[in-house]
């Protein structure tokens, strides 16, 4: 029987390879096509992917190398990451540079001891819970890669990672806007991709939402603005829930503009 880290290993190669196959013979223009993300064209998407993956190698594997990312950082915390990102993506090898980290990270998640957690910009963490935020990012960002170039996206039920990591950040979501969390559970049932229902929380519960996982997923990515998505709840604190859902570390950003 296949663990929980193999199986998201595995569906984060497959997100990963996706996105590869789009961009692998683009020419320099096509890399330069902008992306919604203000300022980021798709070679500046794939390098925060890249440079990130590094980073978390040498967070898993290197003390000395991750102190002095951290120290970057902290020198720079409102503008670090953008700036590596902008630098990788100048790399004429990077593409190959991005194939390399993913091996490299994986290899280094799969060598974790298990119950062995490794720093990171937040709170320490597991091997499958690095790899699961690295499926949540690559996903998302292939999705402005994708829009970027006019080209559609299909959902697979490897968003299921996506939308397990949005609903367990709910009480972080609210402590990043300043705001309580909700003292009882909520109920939420998505539409996977292949029909299936996926669910979370108490049956019983009194707040609820409903809809399709992959709104759901871009929701909490902030790919989506709320009024464009198909997301139901019932409740204030449900419904305030969505207003500000974030799957992701860090401070909330601008999100996307209704359509």
């Amino acid at each position: 029987m296949t663990d929980v880290l193999t199986q998201v290993l595995d569906d984060l190669a497959a997100e990963g390879d996706r996105l590869e196959a789009l961009v692998a013979d683009l020419d320099a223009d096509g890399w330069r096509t902008p992306t919604p993300a203000p300022g980021w064209d798709v070679a500046t998407q794939v390098a925060h992917l890249g440079w990130t993956d590094e980073v978390a190698v040498k967070a898993a594997t290197d003390k000395d190398a991750w102190d002095a990312v951290v120290l970057g950082a902290i020198a720079d915390p409102e503008g670090y990451v953008d700036a590596q990102a902008l630098l990788l993506a100048q790399d004429d090898d990077l593409l190959g540079r991005w194939r390399r980290a993913r091996a490299d990270l994986r290899a280094a998640l799969v060598a974790m001891p298990r119950g062995e957690k490794m720093p990171w910009f937040g709170p320490p963490m597991s091997a499958t819970s690095m790899a699961t935020a690295r499926l949540m990012e690559t996903w998302a960002h292939s999705l402005d890669v994708h829009e970027g170039l006019g080209v559609d996206v299909e959902d697979t039920d490897r968003i299921r990672h996506v939308a397990h990591l949005g609903v367990r950040t709910r009480n972080f979501a609210h402590s990043v806007h300043g705001l309580d969390a909700p003292a009882e559970e909520f109920r939420i049932d998505l539409v996977a991709p292949s029909g299936e229902v996926w669910s979370w929380g108490p049956e019983d519960a009194s707040q609820t939402v409903t809809g399709s996982a992959g709104d759901f997923c871009r929701l909490v990515t902030q790919r989506v603005h709320r009024a464009d998505t198909d997301l139901v709840a019932t409740g204030a604190d449900a419904d305030r829930w969505l207003d500000i859902a974030q799957a992701f570390a860090g401070q909330p950003g601008e999100g996307r503009a209704p359509r």
